[in-house]
């Protein structure tokens, strides 16, 4: 259930954030902030649903799927298909993700 959550709050973050982007590099309008001002409060929310006792451990976890997601916005939505680094480098990620979420911990 964390990464189906962690899935959600990468959508809203970088919708949000490349709401900014296009207002800014690609000459959109600026009411393209509203909905990038909604999709990153909806991605903060999302973020607290995840069961964790430390925000700073759920941020560091959540970084990993982060990168995964901005990759797959890279090839659906830019049309720029990742190179093996850009999947090396998500797997990386993906492992020290998992690691800093499900270590045991006493």
């Amino acid at each position: 259930m964390t990464y189906i959550i962690f899935a959600f709050a990468a959508l809203f973050e970088i919708a949000g954030c490349f709401a900014f982007w296009a207002w800014l590099k690609l000459e959109k309008p600026v009411w393209w902030l509203a909905p990038g001002m909604v999709s990153l409060a909806l991605f903060a929310w999302a973020l607290t649903l995840v069961p964790s006792e430390a925000a700073g451990r759920t941020f560091a976890a959540y970084g990993g799927i982060y990168i995964l997601a901005s990759l797959l916005w890279l090839w659906l939505v830019e049309s720029r298909v990742p190179d093996r680094y850009d999947i090396g480098g998500a797997l990386i990620c993906l492992a020290g993700a998992s690691l800093i979420l499900f270590a045991p911990r006493g």
